[in-house]
């Protein structure tokens, strides 16, 4: 009866859909899995939380055992195809459930170590050593439910090709299906899920817009977006155009801390709404310009902004004290979504953003005479730097129309940096360029990196990035392609494990950049205080010394 009753579970479970689905899989495939299992759980440029890791490891598994199925079809199509007996196909199967067992147990336990590694290079906090067996639940969970997609797409493909077939030659119908289903899905994913996300998202970000951060209060002072005197309505300004516009220094702060008399600063800003394309935004920012005499200032700054209209404070509050508060900084809203959605939605906004605010600004200082006009200078962080760039042809450009720049953080798909670094002097790292021996343009992960050796002369154009930044580094090209900067020595704040593997490195990248901020100032995508000896270098303020910048900066540090 045992016999008997073990024989019929047997055979249930041989008939079963999972047992089914397990003898599809391809060995060969399963062993690249394992493989790829292993490298995704390697550093990378920044920690991550637990459930990104599952995500990134089952993606990269799901790559992986595509992978192998290619390769197996590769060298059967070479007519390899060797007739194992049973005893040996059971020997294989034995063979890779060992180094499974060996594998993953393994390089959970190094995961977890070499993530504790990389935090203490970049000062988070050790939460502890998470429970990684997590890891490995949720990342066969991801693996699976990909590979069941693609199984769906083949089968879709096939499908088609019994009906093309009928009509033309079997090949031509092969190819034919293959095209239309990988069309179809370019169309769902890039065509209506964006689009539906980032519909929902403007909504929602709209709404957000609205809002206030807490202790924001309409200014009083008229030199400032929004006041009483201002041309432009409190309320137009947007969430992060209303916090930009108080949060600079007042004269009182920066008396106190120069022990020099000091000006209210001018911030001029203009929401989204102000005005029915970017251009005529651009228009009432200059308007505000004009109507708070910001064009006889000491300093003139032009931000471009994020998606939302946020400017970095760390970046624009230095210039304020650096002069005494006889300066402006003018910037305008573009888009109520956030960077990562206005990455996905729209990528030309942010450039037209940026070009035409400058234009706009360019038009009327360009006409002051040079005795008498401020120093012209731009900065942006992020989608702000892509877009503040694109009122440039290239660095010669730049140089012979402004007196100076901070580009910060700058996303890898920006064409001007990437031109840049491209030309950079033999020799030079990818990370640290070193562009015409540094003559006009110098890149710095900190201010530190800024002093080369040779002559720096005016206009001085400044790259600050991190060698520890996904946003600055990561790029579609790391699928298939070794960057250079994973051929050169790493930066100071990158584990010298970071290796590049195919397709693993890619995901491990996309999933950095989401926490890219949550670590300390000087790694990763955030930038702090160091804006402060930037500014110093850039434009060498009078009356400043190395001692007063330095106590500027631990203020700011602070």
């Amino acid at each position: 009866m045992t016999t008997q009753r073990s024989a019929s579970v047997r055979s249930y479970w041989q008939g079963s859909r999972a047992d089914r689905y397990c003898r599809a899989l391809d060995p060969v495939g399963l062993l690249f899995a394992v493989v790829f299992f292993a490298l995704s759980m390697t550093p990378s440029l920044l920690p991550r939380v637990w459930y990104l890791q599952a995500v990134a490891t089952g993606i990269s598994v799901a790559i992986g055992y595509g992978v192998g199925c290619l390769v197996a079809w590769v060298i059967r199509l070479c007519g390899v195809s060797p007739d194992w007996s049973e005893q040996w196909r059971r020997r294989g199967w034995w063979a890779l459930a060992v180094v499974a067992a060996v594998v993953i147990p393994l390089f959970l336990i190094l995961g977890s170590w070499w993530q504790q590694i990389v935090r203490k290079l970049v000062g988070v906090e050790d939460p502890g050593r998470p429970l990684y067996i997590a890891v490995l639940v949720v990342s066969i969970v991801v693996a699976v439910a990909v590979l069941a997609l693609a199984r769906l797409l083949r089968k879709a493909t096939r499908a088609l090709t019994r009906w093309g077939k009928q009509y033309v030659p079997r090949p031509v119908a092969r190819i034919a299906s293959v095209i239309v289903v990988a069309l179809l899905v370019v169309f769902a994913v890039n065509g209506a899920l964006i689009r539906g996300i980032v519909a929902v998202a403007e909504t929602s970000a709209s709404a957000a817009d609205r809002g206030n951060h807490e202790g924001v209060e309409k200014p009083t002072a008229a030199e400032l977006s929004g006041s009483d005197a201002s041309n432009e309505e409190w309320e137009s300004l947007g969430q992060e155009g209303r916090r930009f516009v108080v949060s600079g220094a007042s004269p009182d702060e920066i008396s106190d801390f120069t022990g020099r008399p000091a000006v209210q600063p001018i911030r001029a800003y203009a929401g989204v709404e102000s005005a029915e394309t970017v251009e005529g935004v651009a228009e009432r920012v200059v308007a505000e310009l004009d109507r708070t005499g910001a064009f006889s200032r000491a300093v003139l700054g032009v931000a471009t902004t994020t998606g939302r209209g946020w400017v970095n404070e760390n970046v624009a509050r230095p210039l304020e004290y650096l002069y005494d508060g006889n300066s402006a900084i003018a910037s305008m809203q573009y888009s109520f979504l956030p960077s990562p959605m206005a990455f996905l939605a729209d990528r030309q906004t942010p450039q037209d953003a940026g070009r035409a605010l400058f234009e706009a600004v360019y038009e009327v200082w360009s006409e002051l005479p040079e005795d008498s006009r401020p120093k012209l200078v731009l900065f942006g962080e992020s989608l702000g730097a892509y877009g503040g760039q694109d009122a440039f042809s290239g660095a010669q450009d730049m140089i012979a129309r402004i007196d100076g720049a901070l580009w910060v953080g700058n996303p890898n798909f920006t064409p001007q940096w990437a031109r840049i670094t491209a030309g950079r002097d033999a020799g030079s790292r990818e990370i640290l360029p070193v562009v015409d021996g540094g003559e006009h343009v110098r890149f710095a992960s900190s201010s530190g990196d800024l002093d080369i050796g040779g002559p720096w002369e005016a206009p001085r154009i400044v790259y600050w990035q991190h060698a520890s930044d996904p946003i600055v580094w990561w790029s579609p090209d790391l699928v298939l392609n070794r960057p250079d900067w994973l051929r050169e020595p790493r930066g100071a704040d990158v584990d010298p494990g970071v290796q590049w593997f195919p397709f693993v490195t890619f995901w491990q990248l996309t999933f950095d950049q989401v926490f890219s901020t949550n670590v300390d100032d000087g790694h990763g995508h955030s930038y702090g205080a160091d804006s402060v000896n930037m500014w110093a270098d850039i434009l060498e303020p009078p009356g400043w010394t190395d001692a007063d910048v330095e106590r500027l900066y631990e203020k700011m540090a602070g």
